[in-house]
């Protein structure tokens, strides 16, 4: 790669190696080497995700959106993490299967795809969720297509307005659309083994937020109407936390209310979306928000075996 097209900003610039080198960044501000922030099993994803081990989770820092409400604000826009060689990046992955992970669970990944695509030349033998943003372009999904087994994306917006304001992507909604109808393309219908742990499949993500029930209502509109029942798992999330820059935000600077919920949820009901999840009132707690410690990043040193 010559000039970073790897997401829909194309900013085109020849990033630099290393995020301590001297050279330019784009917009996620990231050298082409990984940073992590934090590697260990998690509890908190989709029950078919987490299933009874975890699922083994990689936190990328940066981003290539800027949400003001980011629940990984420290990660995302401060980049608090560590930057690693691919060949690390590998090795905590057998790490975490060591510990019993249920799948390799890649958080805000697309600015390192190319590391990523790396360290998966070899196969690995559980399951790997490109859990991201869904602002993704259809090429970096396409080249990832033998790579990955279960895409797990966002879809945050449907109209442009609270795209633009709380994300910087206006044209948000055609872009990720387009990228989840080819993760779609490249899986087919999703598959739940035995054990209850996706196996293959698309999971779309939206995360409802305050004061923006017609948003919420056009995302819910357009699943129900490209994808049939079993086809993709949706998850209807009501863990909203102000977080990050909401107080700057005031319209957004308070959790969900019930009737707010209530009514997204009889949407999803009524349009049909069967297949997936809806959360309990006390998901909304930053109480789940992990640590970004750096568990699990650095090489264990030989005195911990």
């Amino acid at each position: 790669m010559s000039f970073c097209n790897v997401c829909p900003r194309r900013c085109k610039v020849d990033r630099k190696q290393s995020i301590h080198e001297k050279g330019r960044a784009g917009y996620c501000r990231s050298g082409m080497l990984p940073i992590v922030s934090r590697a260990a099993l998690h509890h908190w994803e989709e029950p078919c995700i987490s299933g009874t081990r975890g699922a083994g989770t990689v936190f990328f820092a940066g981003c290539n959106l800027s949400c003001v409400y980011c629940q990984n604000y420290e990660i995302s826009e401060l980049m608090h993490g560590e930057e690693i060689s691919v060949e690390r990046l590998r090795q905590i992955y057998f790490e975490l299967i060591a510990q019993g992970a249920h799948n390799i669970d890649l958080v805000t990944p697309t600015h390192f795809t190319h590391a990523i695509f790396q360290s998966l030349r070899e196969p690995l033998p559980v399951p790997v969720v490109y859990n991201c943003g869904g602002y993704e372009s259809v090429h970096t999904v396409a080249f990832l297509r033998k790579k990955i087994q279960c895409w797990l994306p966002d879809l945050k917006y449907s109209l442009r307005e609270p795209a633009a304001r709380y994300s910087d992507a206006p044209d948000y909604f055609e872009k990720a659309t387009a990228a989840i109808e080819q993760m779609y393309r490249q899986t087919g219908p999703y598959e739940i083994g035995s054990d209850g742990i996706l196996k293959k499949g698309v999971l779309i993500r939206h995360l409802i937020l305050p004061g923006n029930l017609e948003n919420t209502k056009g995302v819910l509109r357009y699943v129900a109407e490209t994808f049939a029942p079993g086809q993709v798992l949706f998850s209807l999330m009501r863990q909203y936390v102000p977080w990050g820059r909401a107080a700057e935000f005031p319209e957004i600077n308070r959790r969900l209310t019930e009737e707010e919920y209530n009514e997204a949820e009889a949407c999803m009901e009524e349009l049909g979306i069967v297949d997936g999840y809806t959360q309990e009132a006390d998901s909304s707690d930053a109480v789940y928000i992990p640590a970004f410690n750096g568990a699990g990043v650095r090489e264990p040193s030989k005195e911990e075996f």
